[in-house]
């Protein structure tokens, strides 16, 4: 990520699109990007966004509609 990605970043966002794309969470490389920057991730923000990401992605990928 560049600087002005980092600063603009919707972390709720980047960790639910990290999840329903089946990805492992993402948010220490961030981390590290951002920092370089002089900016830094919101954990919380990204780990809700990535908590409800995974939630969709296991019920798509499990074909159940609970």
């Amino acid at each position: 990520m560049d600087a002005e990605a980092c600063r603009q970043a919707d972390w709720y966002d980047l960790g639910h699109r990290d999840a329903i794309f089946g990805l492992l969470r993402q948010d220490q490389i961030y981390g590290e990007q951002c920092q370089a920057h002089g900016a830094s991730v919101d954990v919380a923000r990204y780990t809700e966004g990535f908590r409800e990401g995974r939630h969709e992605f296991e019920i798509r990928t499990s074909g159940s509609h609970d």
